[in-house]
């Protein structure tokens, strides 16, 4: 009987993820205190729900004590709202993203620019000599999505101008009623 050759394994499944959560840049950022993103759970804001699979993990173990909040909610096809990224500061101030149409690279780069600590401006000078990309992808972007003529509104606009329309009362109907199921929200504690 033939002797089985000895291998020696590939990369471990845990290796594989330590690898991407220590990539170059590491997402580290700097005088924010808690970040939500609200997006569409299928079906929409596909930018948004790759930065949330691939990006987010990274910008956690960077920022272990940062809070993040995530809202996935349901979104049927008539809805229209974009999704948001809003960054609280440490000085309370407060900044919202819009993400509608971007891709994960180019929601990082914005998220990046505006709170990044020094370490990422450092990792764009010495992009920028080497002539190489700033982020994993981010050559195989698209331009940017023009803004639409009548752009949409964030989910809390839109909740809040569908409650309007849903509370005229039609002479002999009954009152309208919301017929969404509570948003899903995923928050990613510290200690996670």
């Amino acid at each position: 009987m033939a002797r089985k050759p000895k291998t020696i394994p590939g990369p471990s499944r845990l290796s594989k993820i330590l690898a991407n959560l220590n990539a170059s840049p590491r997402l580290e950022l700097s005088n924010l205190q808690s970040i939500k993103l609200t997006l569409a759970s299928k079906n929409d804001h596909f930018g948004a729900r790759h930065f949330l699979k691939e990006e987010l993990p990274r910008i956690r173990w960077a920022n272990p004590t940062l809070d993040i909040e995530v809202e996935k909610v349901p979104k049927t096809i008539k809805e229209a709202w974009k999704p948001e990224l809003e960054l609280r500061f440490t000085n309370g101030q407060a900044q919202t993203l819009d993400l509608h149409g971007k891709w994960s690279t180019t929601i990082v780069r914005e998220l990046m620019d505006t709170a990044g600590a020094r370490s990422w401006f450092a990792w764009k000078e010495e992009s920028a000599a080497t002539d190489s990309p700033l982020l994993r992808g981010e050559e195989r972007a698209p331009e940017p999505v023009e803004a639409s003529p009548k752009p949409l509104p964030s989910l809390a606009a839109f909740r809040a101008r569908q409650g309007q329309d849903t509370s005229t009362k039609v002479e002999g109907s009954a009152p309208a009623t919301p017929q969404d199921p509570p948003p899903a929200t995923e928050s990613i504690s510290a200690n996670a």
